[in-house]
């Protein structure tokens, strides 16, 4: 299998790293704040937190909890998914997404992507549902919206809820609205390659009051009531924890500059290699509100591309493999536009806190490796 990331030549100036965020000097404070105030375990910032979530995303209800791939198993516990239910989910997106229904015993039934982009196939939904399916997952890969109004009614259509993995999309709006907000729940990640960063960490948001209450329960051993605690269903420590809220809250309140910097380097990398031979800029709509959190390109010569920008300092990531490629997912059926990416996708540098220095010494070296490939 191709490593993601080839050996960088970091004796280069100023090695670049594919990604870059920030935690500030102002975090750092509210991390001691927390701790002297004994703000440790999940407590009220953890509150403060899913308040501004609810607010900023105008959702009623959010439960943090300890990582995007538990928000993902919650939500799918908290509908009771288990062994002899199927479950859709994309082929293009990282593997946890299918770990969730795994782990309880589901199966999953894995769906192509669109041709043109890594988001999935409505059309391929529709082929895949059987009288066993209990929930459509949907990923809108890098802030990349799916096609909502088309699954939507899908959805609909075969009694189904819509669970939105929008663990790279938090900010990202289409014309329905915030995405993690359109479906039955939605599940965001605050890992270190996200928006918003708490080194691990994930929220599930839901306009179910219903659901809300069983996901606040399983999050704490089936518990609400501390007081009394009174079991009232199953559940485990999915718990979140007040220090990484103090982050969380002074990334939430950078998150419109963060936002605002990932699309200013989309659209430097948009302008700059525009033109350029077998390189295509994968679309993000970021002035239809899309948040552009990675820059993604395709190219036929992605391992030779890396391994030049490599040569250089410069750090890439190639494309997560597709989840047919892993041995315990394998049914045999093959999934071409899926396959096409994974074998030419890759990420440039690009965050948050990557300065556009960096991003115009990427160009410059992209455009000197393709130039050059033109006058071979």
């Amino acid at each position: 299998m191709i490593p993601l990331f080839d050996p960088v030549d970091r004796t280069k100036p100023e090695f670049i790293p594919w990604w870059r965020t920030t935690i500030t000097d102002d975090d750092e404070s509210q991390v001691v704040a927390a701790i002297r105030a004994e703000h440790i375990s999940m407590g009220p910032l953890t509150a403060q937190l899913e308040q501004r979530l609810a607010t900023a995303l105008n959702v009623p209800f959010v439960v943090v909890t300890t990582s995007g791939s538990m928000a993902l198993t919650l939500a799918m516990m908290a509908l009771e998914i288990g062994p002899g239910d199927e479950v859709i989910v994309p082929d293009r997106t990282f593997i946890a997404t299918a770990h969730a229904a795994i782990m309880l015993g589901a199966k999953i039934v894995l769906v192509d992507c669109l041709p043109n982009q890594p988001t999935v196939n409505p059309l391929e939904i529709s082929r895949k549902l059987t009288s066993r399916t209990r929930a459509i997952v949907i990923v809108h890969l890098n802030g990349r919206a799916c096609e909502i109004g088309e699954i939507a009614a899908i959805a609909d259509k075969h009694g189904l809820p819509v669970i939105e993995d929008a663990a790279q999309a938090i900010f990202s709006r289409s014309e329905y609205g915030d995405l993690g907000t359109l479906g039955m729940m939605g599940c965001f990640s605050f890992g270190m390659t996200k928006l918003v960063s708490t080194g691990q960490g994930g929220a599930i948001v839901t306009r179910n009051g219903t659901l809300y209450e069983k996901l606040r329960a399983m999050r704490n051993h089936g518990v609400i009531d501390t007081t009394s605690h009174k079991y009232l269903m199953m559940g485990n420590n999915f718990k979140f924890t007040d220090i990484q809220a103090a982050i969380g809250l002074g990334q939430m309140a950078r998150a419109a500059e963060k936002v605002q910097q990932c699309n200013a380097i989309y659209s430097a990398y948009r302008l700059g290699l525009g033109g350029l031979k077998d390189i295509s800029l994968l679309e993000v709509q970021i002035d239809r509100g899309e948040c552009a959190l990675w820059v993604e390109i395709v190219s036929p010569q992605r391992d030779e591309l890396c391994g030049y920008l490599a040569s250089q300092g410069i750090q890439t990531r190639k494309f997560l493999p597709s989840l047919h490629t892993a041995p315990h997912l394998a049914t045999g059926v093959e999934f071409p536009h899926s396959t096409r990416f994974e074998r030419t996708g890759m990420v440039l540098p690009c965050g948050p806190a990557q300065p556009l220095n960096n991003v115009r010494r990427t160009i410059a070296a992209v455009r000197q490796w393709s130039l050059k490939g033109r006058r071979v």
